[in-house]
């Protein structure tokens, strides 16, 4: 779907994005990460064609990026942009025909959108007597109201309560299983390990580690296990298959463990260990979240 290359962009001497390089394939779920500064949304305003680099350059279904591929986005950016004084459901017309929809396709739409997000009486209203929440809801709805191919979300789930970040998540997985193509900025790393297929974590303007959200915390692990067991306290002579990292929690019969595997031993391994010695009640690999990942790829380049 997406096809970044090289891209190179500069404002009075400062670097926002250094020789970033990307590809986001049609039907992905991806998620661009990074700390606040780090570039994110000028690479988004040069995608959405707001802006334009200083060099490189973007392709969009395999066709070098132009004028014609804005009616094939959709974006909701971090900085709300609606009218407030304007009546919420002609300024969705309004916004819907700017995307090439007639004004009787637009109002169809509208109606499915506002019931299936509990909006049927906001019609009327206008944007200033609206919550944070509720505006975020209504700047959603004019993001995907023209069916994009490519929805872009610069921090989608800011302003909502846990409930409508959740409706608003189920949609964006409703709009990703129907085809579209879903890039989305976000601090929430919960939302990435839920949302994405793939990331790219942007740092002082360049990009310092990209990969399908598996495969990165695959590469991160480290043969760290939690072990509980029940039965009397192991006391470890040192010829066990593991290092032992930490005894996390005991009582009179139940003990946790936190281990890490010694050469080229397996779980398997630690299990044989054990099962003579105790009854095992779980063995887990303990793969650092994406937050964790997140934050050390930042320390490294503090």
């Amino acid at each position: 779907m997406l096809s970044i290359r090289n891209i190179v962009k500069q404002y009075a001497g400062h670097t926002a994005l250094s020789d970033v390089s990307l590809e986001v394939k049609s039907g992905q779920i991806f998620g661009l990460l990074g700390p606040n500064g780090a570039g994110k949304t000028s690479l988004i305003r040069i995608i959405t064609q707001i802006t334009a680099p200083d060099s490189g350059e973007i392709y969009f279904n395999g066709e070098k990026l132009d004028q014609s591929h804005i009616d094939r986005m959709g974006y909701l950016p971090e900085e709300r942009g609606l009218y407030k004084k304007m009546e919420i459901g002609e300024q969705m017309i309004y916004l819907a025909r700017l995307k090439g929809l007639s004004r009787d396709e637009a109002i169809k739409r509208l109606k499915v959108w506002f019931q299936k997000l509990g909006m049927e009486t906001w019609w009327k209203m206008k944007i200033e007597e609206l919550s944070k929440g509720m505006q975020q809801k209504a700047q959603f709805v004019a993001t995907v109201l023209h069916e994009p191919d490519l929805i872009i979300l610069d921090e989608p789930f800011s302003g909502f309560d846990p409930v409508n970040a959740e409706i608003i998540k189920d949609e964006i997985l409703e709009l990703n299983r129907k085809g579209a193509t879903i890039l989305f900025s976000t601090h929430r790393m919960e939302s990435v390990e839920e949302l994405c297929d793939s990331i790219a974590l942007i740092h002082k303007s360049r990009k310092i580690l990209d990969g399908s959200v598996k495969g990165i915390r695959n590469s991160y692990r480290n043969g760290t296990y939690l072990v509980e067991y029940s039965g009397e306290r192991i006391i470890f002579d040192g010829k066990q298959p593991f290092d032992l990292v930490e005894e996390m929690a005991s009582d009179d019969d139940t003990h946790t463990l936190k281990i890490k595997l010694a050469g080229a031993n397996s779980s398997n391994d630690v299990l044989q260990y054990i099962i003579p010695r105790a009854r095992v009640n779980m063995l887990q690999e303990l793969v650092p979240s994406m937050n964790e990942i997140f934050i050390e790829n930042v320390n490294k380049i503090a």
